[in-house]
């Protein structure tokens, strides 16, 4: 049964509480991104809410105000990152490096905060850390305790913490990975995370980095569980004025760009590395902290669609067969905002198990395995999850060889 999600509106900024917002970017109402169907449920309406973006006067903060019950967002969550071996490796190097450079102590654990799967987490117990994660998602925490990784099946509160400390202790390590961006809270997150490390813990993250989605019109990075739209301006004020300290920022390419932040508490033993000041100068000298920038960002975005729409329109009017492949979070505000409806795309194809046999949120295309490009046999393949479009070319390889054509739709329109 398709449940009447719940929403709430925000009207102070999540960063440094102004109500000095002014609202920079409207794109087209969703479903929740990561809402599939099943069959049965197709006939039943599903709630589309706000997608608009505001942004801080006071701390240049960009963000969502229209706040979407986190419990149906995510108590079952159909994402896993296990299924990526792209995001595989890029863990296995995430958490060596991590080490290797901060040498985190295994007297006490390693925390997650967003641990999905684990997949990140069994690098740590890997190389003999002690490791706990916290996911709300029931049946992808169920499937990570069952491979060995002790998990946690709650949304990470103040409550929660209370609860590990007083099982397991302080943390050295506690990590959120493509998390920092869905807390509607983020003081009291930040306080409850400073509360839980140890003396000279570190809290390290990573998170898209606004500065690539205005760069590379990486609109459809924008949806609602990605409350926040970070740079690294805001976050070096905000930290401060919670107890921490943000000593490193290092650019990642997941996600079509992100950053990786290391925080300390306040007076901590480790000095602030140059890393922090180069984007800060990097940010500035793009105007990135500054209201008529994201103006810009809203014409390319209408710019591309034009492009895209009209493009995939020529395609249907010569009767091609075009799928969408890999149904992300992201593909629903892209199919959304230019108009990829079932007049355009003849059905998905996503990897994932617990996508397959479902139907996109809202459009209510078909998620199929990638069996069915040898039984449907499209003529093109537009990469929804462009971010893995390397992987998926090279995956796919037949496909091509027997005459078919990729089509990537972002940072730019690419026909391979």
């Amino acid at each position: 049964m398709v449940k009447k999600v719940r929403s709430k509106t925000k009207t102070t900024c999540r960063l440094c509480s102004s109500s000095e917002l002014s609202l920079v970017l409207k794109l087209e109402s969703t479903p929740p991104a990561n809402a599939f169907v099943s069959k049965k449920d197709l006939d039943k309406d599903q709630n589309k809410y706000p997608l608009e973006v505001y942004f801080c006067e006071s701390c240049a903060h960009l963000q969502l105000i229209e706040v979407v019950d986190p419990v149906e967002l995510f108590e079952n969550y159909v994402y896993v990152s296990g299924t990526s071996k792209v995001f595989v490796n890029h863990f296995s190097d995430y958490a060596k490096s991590i080490i290797k450079k901060y040498n985190p102590s295994k007297e006490s654990f390693v925390l997650d905060i967003g641990s999905n799967d684990g997949t990140f987490l069994k690098f740590f117990k890997n190389m003999g850390f002690s490791v706990l994660g916290v996911d709300p998602a029931k049946e992808i925490s169920r499937k990570a305790q069952e491979e060995g990784i002790n998990m946690i099946n709650d949304f990470f509160t103040l409550e929660t913490s209370n609860k590990i400390k007083k099982r397991f202790g302080k943390a050295s390590l506690i990590t959120a990975n493509n998390v920092f961006a869905h807390s509607d809270n983020l003081i009291e997150m930040t306080q409850v995370i400073s509360d839980l490390l140890t003396k000279d813990g570190l809290f390290v993250f990573e998170v898209s980095y606004l500065l690539d989605v205005y760069q590379k019109t990486l609109f459809d990075t924008i949806y609602h569980e990605h409350l926040s739209y970070h740079s690294v301006i805001p976050l070096i004020k905000f930290f401060d004025n919670n107890g921490m300290t943000l000593i490193d920022v290092s650019r990642v390419n997941t996600h079509g760009g992100s950053i990786r932040c290391v925080v300390q508490k306040k007076n901590g033993k480790r000095n602030v590395n140059e890393s922090v000041k180069k984007l800060v100068d990097l940010e500035k000298s793009l105007k990135l902290n500054e209201k008529i920038t994201f103006s810009d960002f809203a014409l390319n975005i209408k710019q591309r669609k034009i492009e895209l729409y009209n493009f995939l329109s020529s395609l249907k009017s010569q009767k091609k067969i075009i799928a969408g492949f890999g149904a992300p979070a992201k593909a629903t505000t892209l199919m959304y905002e230019f108009g990829l409806n079932q007049d355009i795309l003849d059905f998905l194809i996503d990897d994932s198990p617990l996508k397959q046999g479902l139907y996109s949120p809202g459009i209510h295309l078909p998620v199929l395995s990638s069996d069915s490009i040898i039984d449907l046999k499209p003529d093109y393949l537009l990469i929804l999850a462009w971010n893995f479009a390397d992987s998926i070319i090279k995956k796919n390889h037949k496909f091509a060889d027997s005459g078919g054509k990729f089509i990537i739709p972002l940072p730019n329109l690419e026909v391979i």
